[in-house]
C-alpha cells in the first residue's frame, strides 16, 4: 500500500485535480451579461434508488437514453488583440530627407485585429428546457480568476450555440450558463443526501475533447473536503471510481435511476488521467447555489460571528460527551449574531432547525448555503445540559464591508488589524499593517501569499488601511514588506 504526505499529496492535487481540458477547438461565440430571470426553478427527486431489487440489471442503456441529451460539451476562447501594419520612418531619417528635399513616405496607421484563440474544453448539464445550463467555475474561467471571454456550448444533437455567463462561485466552483433556445432535455435531480457508499453510478461528459462519453462505477465515499479551493471554500465531495479525465468537468454524475447526484469536479492523479479517485459536487448543494446565481449572479452568504472547531476524542471527554460528533464554539465575537443570540465559548452544537451537525464542515457548509436573514435554531449543549437557542444569519459580505477590507491584488482580500483580525490569525498587539483575509484558489499569487499573513509596507511605505495600499501600488514591479508566523520578509509582485 502506498502511503503519502497528506499535506503535499493536496498541494499536488491542487495543481492537476481541475479536470476541464486545454484548448481542442476552434473560435467560439462571445457571451453577454446576463439579465437576471428570478422566474428559474428545478425541482428535486427526494426518493432513494430500490437497492433491493433481485431482478438482474444487464444493460443500463435506457436509463442513459435519457440522462445523456442534457450533458453538452463547453468550449471557451479568449480574445487577443494584434496590431498590424502601421509603417514610418525613423526621426533621423526624416531630417535627412527633410534637409536633402527629398519627399517623405506616406505614414500607415497601425490596425489592431481580434484573435480568438481556442482556450478550453469542459462539459454541462442542461437542467431547464428554456437553456440553464450548470457547470465548473474553473470550466469557463480564464485561468486567471475572470471569466472566458467568449463560450460556445454544443448540444446534443450538434447544435453549436454561444452561451452567457450567468454567474459564477469560486468558492464551491459552480458556474451557471443560458443559451437562448427552448424545448431543450433535461435531467432529473436527485437529493444528494440520499446516497450511500456502493451505490452505483455513471460520469458522463467529454474527455478530452473526443465526445460524449460514460464511464460505470460507485459511490466510493461522500461529504469529502480536500481543500482545492482554499480555506475560504465550501466542499463536500461525492468520490466516486467511475473514470474521469480532463474535460469531463462540469459533467453529470448520476445514478442508477439516471437522476443528477453530482456535477464531476476533481480527480486525484499525479500523471493527469484517472487512477479511480474522482470526485463530484453534490446535487443538493449546487441546487442552493445555482438558485441564487440565477437570482442574484451572485451567492450571498450568511455569517454569525464566532470560530469553530471539531470534537477530537480527549475534548468529547472534557466536555462530558459520548461522541465527538458536534461542534465546539471556540470564540464568540461581541456585539456579532451569535453574541446576541447569548451563543458562548464552549457550547456544543449538535443541530441547527433539527438537521444534526457532526462536523466543522457540515456547519459551515449550512452556513455558507444560508441567506442573510434567515432565523436558525440551534440545539446546544452547555455545562451538560441542552438548550436551544436562536440568531438571525447576517450578511457575510456586508461583515466584510464594514472592516473596510477588499481586494488589493488579484485574487487577494486583505482586512486591517482590527482586534476581531488579530484573534483569527493570532497576531502580535504590536503589528500593524493590512492582514490577508482570504486568497482565491485562481490567484496566480496563491503560491506566496496565504490567509493571515500581514503587509506591514508597500514600495517602502507602511500601510495601514486599503485606499492608502492601493494608491501606493503602481505599474511595475512592486516592493512588499511582509509578516508571517513571527518572520519577516520582502516579496516582489509585478503589476501589468
Amino acid at each position: 500500500m502506498m502511503t503519502t504526505n497528506r499535506q503535499s499529496m493536496y498541494r499536488r492535487f491542487s495543481r492537476v485535480a481541475l479536470v476541464s481540458a486545454g484548448a481542442l477547438l476552434g473560435p467560439v461565440a462571445c457571451g453577454e451579461e446576463p439579465d437576471r430571470e428570478p422566474e428559474f426553478r428545478v425541482t428535486i427527486d427526494h426518493a432513494s434508488i430500490e437497492r433491493n431489487d433481485p431482478a438482474r440489471i444487464s444493460s443500463y442503456s435506457d436509463i442513459l437514453k435519457r440522462a445523456t441529451p442534457a450533458v453538452i460539451s463547453v468550449h471557451t476562447a479568449r480574445v487577443v488583440k494584434i496590431v498590424r501594419g502601421g509603417r514610418g520612418i525613423s526621426p533621423r531619417e526624416e531630417m535627412l530627407r527633410r534637409f536633402f528635399g527629398l519627399p517623405l513616405p506616406e505614414r500607415l496607421d497601425p490596425t489592431i485585429e481580434e484573435r480568438r484563440v481556442p482556450q478550453g474544453i469542459g462539459s454541462g448539464v442542461v437542467v431547464t428546457t428554456d437553456g440553464y445550463i450548470i457547470t465548473n467555475n474553473h470550466v469557463i474561467s480564464d485561468g486567471r480568476g475572470g471569466p472566458a471571454d467568449e463560450i460556445l456550448v454544443q448540444l446534443h444533437d450538434g447544435r453549436e450555440l454561444p452561451a452567457r455567463i450567468v454567474g459564477r462561485d469560486p468558492k464551491t466552483d459552480v458556474a451557471v450558463l443560458k443559451v437562448d433556445v427552448s424545448g431543450l432535455p433535461t435531467v432529473q435531480i436527485s437529493d444528494s443526501d440520499t446516497i450511500e457508499v456502493g451505490d452505483i453510478v455513471f460520469a458522463i461528459g467529454n474527455p478530452l475533447g473526443v465526445g460524449l462519453t460514460v464511464t460505470q462505477g460507485i459511490v466510493s465515499a461522500t461529504r469529502r473536503r480536500l481543500g482545492i479551493y482554499g480555506e475560504e471554500g465550501y466542499e463536500s465531495f461525492i468520490q466516486t471510481d467511475a473514470s474521469i479525465n480532463p474535460g469531463n468537468s462540469g459533467g453529470a454524475l448520476i445514478d442508477s435511476d439516471g437522476r443528477l447526484v453530482g456535477l464531476n469536479s476533481a480527480i486525484l492523479s499525479e500523471s493527469g488521467g484517472s487512477i479511480g479517485i474522482g470526485f463530484a459536487i453534490p446535487s443538493n448543494l449546487i441546487v442552493t447555489i445555482m438558485a441564487q446565481l440565477v437570482a442574484h449572479g451572485e451567492v450571498r452568504r450568511g455569517m454569525l460571528g464566532f470560530s469553530f472547531g471539531d470534537l477530537n476524542p480527549d475534548l468529547a471527554e472534557a466536555f462530558g460527551l459520548s461522541s465527538t460528533k458536534g461542534v465546539l464554539i471556540e470564540r464568540v465575537e461581541p456585539g456579532s449574531p451569535a453574541d446576541q443570540a447569548e451563543l458562548r465559548h464552549g457550547d456544543i452544537v449538535l443541530k441547527v432547525n433539527g438537521k444534526p451537525m457532526p462536523n466543522a464542515n457540515e456547519f459551515r457548509l449550512l452556513l455558507g448555503q444560508t441567506l442573510p436573514g434567515t432565523e436558525l435554531v440551534f440545539d446546544i449543549v452547555r455545562d451538560g445540559e441542552p438548550i436551544a437557542l436562536t440568531a438571525v444569519i447576517a450578511d457575510l459580505d456586508q461583515g466584510k464591508e464594514s472592516d473596510a477590507g477588499g481586494t488589493l491584488l488579484e485574487g487577494v482580500e486583505v482586512a486591517p488589524l482590527s482586534e476581531a483580525v488579530r484573534s483569527t490569525y493570532g497576531l502580535p498587539d504590536g503589528l500593524t499593517g493590512l492582514a490577508i483575509s482570504s486568497v482565491s484558489p485562481e490567484s496566480p499569487l496563491r503560491q506566496y501569499l496565504r490567509e493571515g499573513m500581514v503587509l506591514i509596507e508597500i514600495n517602502d511605505r507602511p500601510v495601514s488601511d486599503l485606499d492608502q495600499a492601493r494608491q501606493l501600488l503602481y505599474r511595475g514591479v512592486n516592493k512588499f514588506y511582509i509578516y508571517d508566523r513571527g518572520r519577516t520578509g520582502y516579496f516582489a509582485v509585478r503589476i501589468p
